[in-house]
């Protein structure tokens, strides 16, 4: 909270005290004539973001070319992800000797599973996954120092909301690999393998990916039409800046738990044991040597500036109560980047999505000048 009111103060500092570098102290006060220098509202404040969610980009430790060994696989588990596009003939064929075995089979065991040439997994993005704010309502305030009749300073801040980050679609990793088998497995010959891994759902827990709070202070400046005193409803435009400071991040539980598992997977390959790697959820997270309860999630997500600009007006009760009204649109976007290491400390997995939030805020209030 201090680090964000620090920054509020530091860039309406300077438009403040630039009108005012020449002037008397007692230019501060209202004067004779009753001009009143300062105003200090609270109501409601509504923000309903417009960006649309891009897709997660992800990074493992498993770079493309990666050569792991197969170790513990079965028979019925190597038939399931043989890539069809090699032909119906060779896949029959494969089938054929690997049926042979019985499905049961452990080829580890045997001494045929060999090795495998892992892609896919270095990099991927999948099509229709991201993150979105929720709409948020909290309490609003608004500090103004009126330069003159019709310029001045407005600060805006609220009480610091706790927002939904919602998720879309599934995360799907792109397996893909060559194996070379050993000993009686050798006359298969190499061949290619193919498993689209679903990694997590960012639906899960009723379409909330992660909670945030949220501190989006804002200086602008403003020009307010009519004069005081006068004109009773006085109409204003404004720009200026925001800032986005984002704490107390939680991450969904499930989605977290499916991380720790795709972690799990990637420490097999690491480990040469890439044919257990293809197991399903429940068999990695029982498999001691993925290590999944040993893996610690982390979420962040990045501050940032952004324009704004607002519309507005007031209607003033008498010379010192008023009502206020406004509608404001910030460029704004931020990035949340989502780690899992094991226990060694060593990254297996970043996730990075661009939360597009692009809101309009509504602010409805009650001011007093003085």
């Amino acid at each position: 909270m201090k680090k964000t009111l620090s920054i509020a103060c530091a860039v309406a500092a300077p438009i403040l005290f630039s009108q005012s570098a020449t002037a008397a102290f007692d230019y501060f006060k209202s004067g004779d004539d009753g001009f009143k220098r300062y105003s200090i509202s609270a109501g409601w404040l509504h923000a309903e973001p417009q960006g649309k969610a891009t897709p997660v980009k992800n990074t493992t430790a498993i770079r493309d070319g990666k050569v792991s060994q197969n170790g513990s696989v079965t028979a019925g588990a190597v038939k399931d992800v043989i890539d069809p596009a090699q032909g119906e003939a060779r896949v029959n064929e494969i089938n054929g000797l690997l049926g042979i075995l019985g499905d049961d089979a452990d080829l580890g065991t045997l001494g045929a599973s060999g090795s495998t040439v892992i892609n896919g997994l270095g990099n991927f993005a999948t099509p229709g996954t991201g993150l979105e704010s929720d709409t948020v309502d909290t309490i609003g305030m608004l500090f103004t120092y009126y330069v003159d009749d019709h310029w001045g300073v407005e600060v805006k801040a609220g009480i610091p909301p706790k927002v939904d980050i919602l998720g879309k679609g599934e995360v799907i990793a792109p397996f893909r690999g060559t194996v070379t088998p050993t000993g009686i497995g050798a006359g298969l010959g190499d061949f290619d393998i193919k498993d689209d891994i679903q990694i997590t759902d960012m639906t899960r827990g009723g379409g909330v990916a992660s909670t945030a709070r949220a501190w989006l202070p804002a200086a602008l400046v403003q020009y307010q039409f009519g004069k005081p005193g006068v004109n009773k409803f006085r109409p204003y435009v404004g720009a200026g800046v925001m800032y986005a400071y984002f704490d107390d991040i939680k991450l969904n539980k499930g989605i977290g738990q499916d991380l720790q598992i795709a972690a799990g997977r990637l420490e097999l390959i690491n480990n040469d044991k890439a044919g257990a790697a293809l197991g399903t959820k429940e068999e990695i997270r029982d498999n001691k040597d993925a290590g999944v309860a040993d893996m610690k999630v982390k979420v962040e997500a990045d501050s940032a500036w952004a324009p704004i600009i607002n519309v507005g007006a007031t209607y003033d009760f008498d010379e010192n109560w008023f009502a206020v009204g406004s509608i404001s649109y910030a460029k704004l976007d931020s990035d949340t980047t989502i780690t899992v290491k094991n226990k060694e400390g060593n990254q297996l997995i970043e996730a990075k999505s661009n939360i597009d939030i692009d809101p309009y805020i509504t602010y409805l209030g009650v001011g007093y000048r003085f």
